[in-house]
């Protein structure tokens, strides 16, 4: 909802139900009172760094400038999947003069199709007249592809506009068309961002170049709202402390053992003079001391994987706004709220007004990727389908629209006989909702996203794409118990469990952890489990989870305090980086592997058989796990 429509909209809100046609746009109602450009370094209060304080990363651009000084650059390249064509996004500081446009063909040297597309933009913070033209994005290109041939190799050279130079002749492979049986491998990651991911996108890289079809992220891109780590001072209760010294993962008795090493060896040089020992340590290998930046930076680093292979991609909480939460003493508070640099705060009072504007509700996320919601019927970048040779896949939002999603929109932030939300009544990740809401927005029919995923999944034709599996970035379950996990499954378990899901992948646990295939009361299916690597799908009554939130971050790995486990956890996995491959074999068996990043070996691998399919494995392993929910049960959390 826009401000302007904001308060006649809310009125209807107090009977918990919401229009059928308007969708929240940023609201500036209340001011913004904190810096020009938030820069979380004390030392060195810079856009572009001085060289007191913490170094200002930077990464090649997509297009290397033909000359020394560029006015305007190509510099973050990103392919997509749209039905029957793709779409070739890329990103320029600066506007072209005209619409945006792509040569391309089926020969590399007979570029004889051009396509134009459209262009959008936003008033980002800061604008890139104030950044390195190599290092900064804010107009967002889209072209379209359409009606190509399935599974052909395309060639394509973005042209020279308005300062930028020309690409170089690219290509890329178009998708297999839904009921081509041919064996296909993709990867599945969630939770990288730049830091600790370097394993992660060597052996991305690799698998690219030799042959995997395409990348599923499933949201915490590029940990953009980290920004801020090198100001947070330590605490006890946060994973890493980054003081040039002793960083390590916790372990229960507060010690890090001599066998478990540091994340990335430059944390242990010393931190800039100046610069305290923080909760993130913008530091080497780390990350940018500015939002935009960081989105800049990972983009920019991704491009020799998403100009080859199509990335799909997924909001997570670290997409929402500029910041999550603050540190002890409250600096953040001060700093945003107040524009007190290196200060203090009474309490915490970050609120959705206290990131510059475009720093909220997903703002950035929705410009810097083009997935195919528009023609899937779904909503932009936040839920939408494709198809694939063998498998359909679901991108679902996990963040916003559904009941009780972890980022409030502001009907939620009402008290009493309120229309609008005051400033301190809202929180920094406010946001959505983003489809229609029906009647009470407690209730999940009333929700567009729910009325598309019925849709979506009762279209499917089984006989075409007989796998089916869906993606958020948060977990149904886990040996992390939390109760948004209940909400998930209160909104779309039972659609998934009726249309025989095979498979829910997510992320946000900054771990590894495969769970046995389970039912709609959380219990493991049993007869479905052969042996500990190898599972039968079992339509209508159970599904496999994974979690795979490992591909990296600034955050380090979730821990398990004792490493105790609840009944459902197959194998758990809290040291090591790395991504998914989803290797689709046939119409009945399909392999899902973790690759670690630090050497490319197979962590951990498990086999999914249709049930009903003439495969031999070993067996007896259900009656081995019988009973084993009984733990589960005693927790209250079916």
């Amino acid at each position: 909802m826009k401000a302007a429509t904001g308060i006649a909209l809310l009125g209807a809100l107090l009977a918990e139900a919401a229009p059928t046609d308007d969708k929240r746009d940023v609201d500036t109602r209340f001011p913004y009172l904190g810096p020009a450009v938030p820069i979380g370094d004390w030392v060195d209060p810079t856009i572009n760094g001085n060289g007191k304080g913490f170094p200002r990363l930077v990464e090649p651009p997509a297009v290397k400038p033909a000359g020394p000084k560029p006015k305007n650059n190509v510099n973050v390249i990103q392919l997509s999947y749209v039905p029957s064509g793709i779409n070739l996004h890329y990103q320029t500081p600066f506007g072209l003069g005209a619409a945006p446009t792509v040569h391309w063909g089926t020969h590399a040297h007979k570029l004889h199709q051009t396509s134009r597309g459209s262009t959008n933009t936003y008033d980002r913070t800061p604008p890139c007249s104030e950044v390195a033209v190599t290092q900064c994005s804010q107009f967002f290109h889209n072209v379209q592809l359409p009606n190509l041939a399935p599974d052909t190799t395309y060639y394509y050279q973005i042209p020279a506009a308005n300062g930028t130079t020309a690409s170089q002749v690219l290509s890329f492979r178009t998708a297999r068309v839904a009921g081509d049986t041919t064996p296909f491998t993709m990867a599945v990651l969630n939770d990288m961002g730049y830091t600790n991911a370097g394993g992660t996108y060597k052996q991305l890289l690799k698998a690219a170049d030799e042959g995997l079809s395409f990348a599923w992220h499933g949201g915490d891109l590029s940990y953009a709202d980290d920004w801020y780590s090198g100001i947070l001072p330590c605490e006890s209760d946060w994973p890493v402390c980054y003081n040039g010294s002793s960083t390590y993962l916790p372990k229960p008795n507060g010690t890090g053992p001599a066998d478990i090493p540091v994340d990335d060896p430059s944390y242990a040089d010393p931190l800039p003079a100046g610069e305290i020992a923080d909760q993130g340590g913008a530091y080497g290998g780390d990350m940018s001391v500015l939002y935009e930046s960081n989105w800049d930076l990972w983009q920019n680093w991704m491009s020799k994987v998403t100009m080859k292979i199509p990335y799909m991609v997924m909001l997570g909480n670290h997409e929402a706004a500029c910041a999550e939460f603050d540190g002890p003493g409250n600096p953040l508070t001060a700093y945003l709220n107040s524009n007190i640099t290196n200060g203090t705060a009474p309490e915490t009072e970050l609120t959705y007004y206290s990131c510059p504007p475009s720093q909220r509700n997903f703002t950035a996320y929705q410009n810097r990727f083009r997935m195919p919601g528009k023609e899937t019927g779904g909503q932009t970048n936040f839920w939408y389908s494709y198809d694939y040779g063998l498998a359909h896949f679901i991108s679902l939002d996990s963040e916003t629209d559904f009941p009780y999603s972890p980022s409030y929109p502001f009907f939620r932030d009402l008290e009493g006989n309120e229309t609008f939300p005051m400033e301190n009544e809202t929180y920094v990740t406010d946001a959505g909702p983003f489809g229609y809401i029906n009647g009470s927005w407690k209730v999940n029919e009333a929700y567009e996203q729910y009325n598309w995923l019925k849709k979506d999944l009762a279209s499917i034709d089984r006989t075409k794409t007989p796998w089916v599996i869906a993606m958020s970035h948060r977990p149904m379950y886990s040996s992390a118990v939390s109760s948004y996990q209940k909400n998930l499954r209160n909104a779309w378990q039972s659609l998934m469990l009726e249309y025989g899901v095979d498979a829910y992948l997510a992320g946000h646990i900054h771990w590894y952890e495969r769970m046995y295939p389970l039912t709609a009361n959380g219990s493991i299916d049993a007869a479905s489990v052969l042996n500990n690597n190898t599972y039968l799908t079992n339509e209508g009554t159970s599904m496999t989870h994974l979690t795979n939130g490992m591909a990296g971050n600034v955050e380090s790995h979730s821990t398990l305090p004792w490493n105790e486990t609840l009944p459902i956890t197959a194998y758990l996995d809290q040291s090591h980086y790395g991504f998914g491959k989803f290797a689709f074999l046939n119409a009945t068996v399909a392999t899902w592997s973790m690759v670690r990043g630090v050497d490319g070996s197979v962590g951990d691998e498990v086999t999914l058989i249709k049930k009903g399919a003439n495969v031999t494995t070993s067996s007896g392993y259900g009656q081995h796990v019988q009973g084993r929910s009984s733990k589960w049960e005693q927790l209250g959390y079916n």
